[in-house]
C-alpha cells in the first residue's frame, strides 16, 4: 500500500456505471469561517508538556515502533512523545471532519497536520492555521530545496513546511507499446484508444489540460479553464480514456490492461521494482509538482513541539532516512549526499531527487477561493461522470 493508495481527491470514477448523481462533492462553503490566527490562540504547553499530536497520511513514514527509525530517534532525542495518528485518507474528507470546529475557533485536539498543496492553502487562507516561530524552523528556511519555495499561498514558510513531495506525469508499459512523450498524445494516439487512463484528482489532470490548450496552471482565467474542460469532454466523449483513477492505475498497468497513463512518481518507482518495463515520462508539457505539507492548527497547545519536530525532519540525515523509506520527492536540500551512504541507488533516482533540468519544467495549480472551487469542481464532476 502506498501513500497514493488513499486518493487525495472524490474517489476513483470509471466511465462504466458511474454515476454523477452519485458523486456528493465536498462542501466547500465557508461564509462566516474566516479566523484571525492571532486571537484564535491558546497557551502553549510544550515546555511543561513534552508531548505532540500529528495526523498524516498511512504509510507515510518509515516503521515507528523501530528503535533507529527517524520517529524513534525523535523521540529519544527530544524526549517528546508523539502521538501519531494515519487518520488523513482524503483532503476532502479530512476537512469536513475538522471544518466546524476551525471555523468556530474550537480545538481540533491536534498540534500538527498534512495536507496537500491546495487544502493546505485553503486552511492556511481562511485563518485556520499558526505562524511558525521562524527562529525555531531554522533548518526549513536553510534547506528547503528552491523549487518548492515562493507558494503563491505562502511565499515567506510563515505558515507551511513540505513533508513529501511528488511528481505528475506519464507512464508506460514498454512492453506494450511504444514511448509516450507527450500528454498530448495520451488525448489523441490511435493505437492507444481506450487504454489510457486518467487521475481521478483534478487539480492534476486539469493542469495538463490546461497545459494542452496553452495555458498557465499557475494562473489562468475562466475561459481558458473552459476551454481545457471542454478539450476534456471531447477526448472522453471519442472514447480515447478507458477510466479516471486512483493509484489502482498501477494494477492496469503492470497487467498490461493499460498502455500508457497520468501517474504519480512514488506509485512507479514501486513497480519498477518487480517490473522495469514500466516507465516514467516528463511530458514534453512539464510536470506537476506537488507536496504534503506539515501545518500547525490554531489552539495547537504544543507548537514549540511541533516546531521542533519540523526542525528535526528538516536535517538532511534525517530527511533521507525517511525518504529510503517513503520513496518520494525529498523536499530537503543536501538529503541527496547523505542518501549515498545509505543507498546509492536511490540517491541516483530522478524520482527521488530530481535534477535542475526536470524540475525546471515543473508547474503547480493555482489556488482557487471558494466560489472557483464549487464551480470547478461541478465541470469537473460533469465530465468525468461520463
Amino acid at each position: 500500500m502506498s501513500r497514493r493508495t488513499v486518493l487525495r481527491g472524490v474517489g476513483a470514477v470509471a466511465f462504466a456505471g458511474a454515476s454523477v448523481g452519485a458523486l456528493k462533492l465536498p462542501f466547500f462553503g465557508t461564509e462566516g469561517a474566516q479566523q484571525d490566527p492571532m486571537t484564535c490562540t491558546t497557551a502553549d504547553l510544550s515546555a511543561s508538556e513534552k508531548q505532540l499530536i500529528i495526523s498524516n497520511w498511512p504509510q507515510y513514514i518509515d516503521p515507528r515502533k523501530k528503535a533507529t527509525s527517524t520517529f524513534s530517534v525523535f523521540q529519544q532525542q527530544s524526549g517528546i512523545t508523539v502521538d501519531y495518528t494515519d487518520d488523513v485518507n482524503d483532503n476532502a474528507e479530512f476537512y469536513a471532519k475538522v471544518r466546524n470546529q476551525m471555523a468556530g475557533c474550537e480545538s481540533i485536539d491536534r498540534d500538527m497536520m498534512m495536507l496537500t498543496d491546495w487544502m493546505a492553502a485553503r486552511m492556511i487562507g481562511l485563518g485556520w492555521t499558526q505562524p511558525f516561530d521562524k527562529e525555531k524552523v531554522p533548518n526549513l528556511h536553510a534547506n528547503l530545496i528552491e523549487p518548492l519555495r515562493g507558494r503563491q499561498w505562502d511565499p515567506d514558510l510563515e505558515f507551511h513546511a513540505p513533508w513529501q513531495s511528488g511528481l505528475t506525469g506519464i507512464a508506460y508499459n514498454a512492453d506494450k507499446t511504444g514511448e509516450v512523450r507527450s500528454f498530448e498524445e495520451l488525448l489523441t494516439r490511435p493505437d492507444l484508444k481506450g487504454r489510457v487512463t486518467l487521475l481521478s484528482e483534478m487539480r492534476d489532470t486539469m493542469a495538463f489540460l490546461l497545459k494542452v490548450e496553452g495555458a498557465d496552471p499557475d494562473d489562468f482565467d475562466s475561459g481558458e479553464w473552459g476551454r481545457a474542460v471542454d478539450r476534456l469532454q471531447q477526448v472522453v466523449a471519442d472514447g480515447q480514456i478507458r477510466a479516471f483513477t486512483g493509484n489502482e492505475y498501477t494494477q492496469d498497468l503492470a497487467a498490461g490492461n493499460i498502455l500508457a497513463c497520468e501517474a504519480w512518481s512514488g506509485d512507479v518507482i514501486q513497480l519498477q521494482a518487480d517490473n522495469p518495463a514500466i516507465k516514467f515520462v516528463a511530458p514534453e508539457e512539464g510536470l506537476s509538482l506537488w507536496s504534503d505539507n506539515m501545518i500547525i492548527p490554531n489552539l495547537a497547545t504544543h507548537q514549540a513541539n511541533a516546531e521542533e519536530w519540523i526542525n528535526y525532519y528538516y536535517d538532511p540525515a534525517v530527511a533521507a532516512k525517511l525518504a529510503a523509506w517513503v520513496n518520494y520527492i525529498c523536499p530537503v536540500e543536501g538529503a541527496q549526499q547523505e542518501m549515498e551512504k545509505i543507498d546509492p541507488d536511490l540517491a541516483a533516482n530522478p524520482l527521488i531527487f530530481p535534477d535542475e533540468q526536470m524540475l525546471s519544467t515543473t508547474f503547480d495549480f493555482m489556488p482557487l477561493d471558494d466560489r472557483q472551487s464549487t464551480e470547478y469542481e461541478g465541470d469537473w464532476a460533469n465530465v468525468t461522470g461520463g
